[in-house]
């Protein structure tokens, strides 16, 4: 089977499922989208090497890399192999000095350590047809932007309506909490200010 690149193009909270989140995955070259749901520290495992965060200390998916990268393993590629009653089933292609091994891992894990090791995403033709949606042309996103929406409890405008002082302060007190994807839209928020 011909494998498609995918990338991703968004990550946010389920409108389907309270307490998960949404990554989306978007056809390289392509209109058609795939939307993945996943639970919230996967999400925020994603969201943490998607903004370049550097936690104090390493994240159980970190963690995994740097074991591969201390036995010579490398993460070539992953592959969304399967869809099943609604779960999607992943591989990771690993490559050592003397082997190629595909492993089977939840897609969730497999983006977050996709996004780590910066190897490219494959899904085949019959999932993008099972579960995938057609973009308008006039959607579709600039390659390498990525979307991250602000859970509900950190909608843009009660951010709004915080003095830079406050945002800071919040700022801290989320990344504390390690809760990334809330900590990247009050960190985009001050961005926003300081142009």
């Amino acid at each position: 089977m011909r494998k498609i690149e995918l990338e991703i193009v968004a990550l946010s909270h389920s409108i389907t499922q309270t307490h998960s989140y949404a990554v989306v995955m978007g056809e390289v070259n392509g209109l058609r989208r795939l939307p993945i749901v996943i639970g919230g520290f996967e999400a925020q495992a994603i969201a943490v090497a998607l903004e370049k965060m550097q936690p104090s200390r390493p994240l159980t998916h970190d963690l995994m890399k740097n074991f591969m990268s201390a036995f010579n393993v490398d993460l070539i590629e992953i592959i969304i192999s399967d869809l099943q009653e609604g779960i999607f089933y992943s591989k990771l292609v690993c490559v050592s000095e003397h082997d190629t091994v595909e492993i089977d891992s939840r897609t969730s894990d497999a983006l977050a350590l996709a996004v780590r090791f910066g190897c490219p995403i494959y899904t085949y033709e019959n999932i993008l047809d099972s579960a995938g949606i057609l973009m308008e042309d006039t959607a579709k996103k600039k390659k390498g932007s990525v979307e991250t929406a602000a859970p509900a409890n950190s909608s843009r405008e009660d951010l709004r309506s915080m003095s830079i002082e406050e945002l800071n302060n919040l700022l801290g007190e989320v990344l504390e909490q390690e809760d990334y994807i809330r900590a990247i839209s009050i960190r985009d928020e001050i961005a926003s200010r300081k142009k």
